[in-house]
């Protein structure tokens, strides 16, 4: 089977990919938008705005009444923003109108406030005004029928206000991808359960659905099972109906490291479980009819890398999202760094500017993957490809920046 041997991460990769189907579609309100994925393109219901409208406050002019000045005209009315004048504004004539007024029939342009005197009736200006100056056209944001906000994009507050202004307040969007988490081993407990003398407090649960959420999933968390196989099918029956199944330890080569076969037995087909990566060799990938499982190594930073890697692009191609791996930038080595070996290697850094400005990555001197700390302080990863040679000091390498998700908001 092809996952006895490692496979590189673009391998790993390309067939995660290859396996994901897209989430159906569901409709949400307005205020349940922000962040969604649109499923199909939204247009403008209306065009914005409906009719023209003043820019300023002052005076709704033809420009040809004013074109030498001072002139002086008769106001025959007045338009405050929500109203209109129910006339034509005809030569010599002149309308008091306010920021968002509708522009009269007859007027062509807006003389500010600033540029006039008013004595009563007799508004006098000051200064001669092109036609179409301070006046918004219809249509000059966006007309009736145009496509404002795309399939496939991730909705942000500036787009919630687009689609609101086209007056849509139901938006198609992909469902969340429903992610079940899933922790395994005799060993560990939830934070404020009761400690046994040979159990630690796991953390893995709360840290890879903190990352589902902000990838755009909806987690939901199993519980622990204990290394046996009962525990661990029935809480895999928990996950039925999930579009993923994330399981946490437990898939290594050790005796006691069950998940795989256990999950084989139910139906699971699993393509690899070795990458060739550091951390995080011990990976599976697997699927039993739509749903898909994937199996992280029981570190916490292993996790959380993995989940960076392969979590993040999964769950970006279930929602309709455009292919787009962790981009990679270039920055100075901060220290000099030993040859790698065959697999790739993403290394926990702190991020600095250099004396001329451009980013130095400087790796930790620990990159033990059980310091789950020092990911805390990190602000990226120095990513180093297998049999990647010295680098001194100063030299360019590669790197991986923690966005949002990771890093923090």
């Amino acid at each position: 089977m092809s996952g006895e041997t490692m496979i590189s991460v673009e391998e790993a990769l390309t067939r995660v990919r290859r396996a994901v189907r897209v989430v159906p579609a569901e409709t949400v309100s307005l205020a349940d938008g922000l962040g969604r994925v649109l499923a199909s393109d939204l247009a403008a219901r209306v065009s914005h705005p409906p009719f023209a409208v003043s820019a300023m406050d002052g005076y709704a002019v033809r420009a040809e009444d004013v074109a030498r000045t001072p002139a002086t005209l008769t106001q025959v009315g007045a338009v405050p923003a929500g109203g209109s004048y129910a006339g034509t504004v005809g030569p010599g004539q002149t309308v008091r109108i306010f920021t968002g007024g509708r522009l009269p029939d007859g007027a062509d342009a807006i003389v500010i406030q600033e540029n006039v005197e008013a004595a009563g009736e007799k508004i006098t200006v000051a200064q001669s005004v092109r036609p179409g100056l301070f006046v918004r056209p219809a249509g000059l944001d966006f007309t009736a029928g145009a496509v404002g906000l795309s399939a496939g994009r991730r909705l942000n507050a500036r787009d919630i206000g687009l689609a609101a202004a086209m007056n849509q307040p139901w938006l198609p969007v992909r469902r969340r991808p429903r992610v079940a988490i899933l922790a395994t081993g005799d060993e560990i407990v939830f934070p404020g359960d009761p400690l046994g003398p040979n159990q630690i407090v796991g953390s893995n649960s709360h840290a890879v659905a903190a990352a589902v959420q902000a990838f755009g999933g909806e987690p939901f968390v199993l519980g622990i099972a204990r290394d046996q196989a009962d525990a661990l099918k029935t809480f895999a029956g928990a996950a039925e109906g999930a579009d993923l199944l994330i399981t946490t330890g437990g898939v290594s080569v050790g005796e006691h490291d069950l998940v795989r076969r256990t999950l084989e037995e139910i139906g699971f087909a699993f393509d690899f479980w070795k990458i060739a990566m550091r951390p995080g060799k011990p990976l599976t990938f697997g699927q039993r009819g739509e749903g898909l499982m994937l199996g992280l190594p029981g570190n916490p930073v292993s996790a959380l890398v993995c989940s960076l890697i392969f979590v993040k692009p999964l769950l970006r191609a279930m929602l309709g999202l455009a292919e787009q791996d962790n981009a990679l930038e270039t920055a100075k080595a901060g220290r000099d760094l030993a040859a790698n070996d065959e697999r790739q290697e993403y290394a926990r850094a702190h991020l600095s500017a250099g004396a001329d400005g451009e980013l130095v990555a400087t790796p930790f001197k620990k990159q033990d993957s059980a310091m789950l700390s020092l990911l805390t302080e990190a602000d990226g990863l120095i990513v180093r490809p297998p049999f990647a040679p010295p680098a001194r000091a100063g030299e360019a390498i590669r790197i991986i920046r923690f966005g949002p998700e990771l890093y923090g908001l």
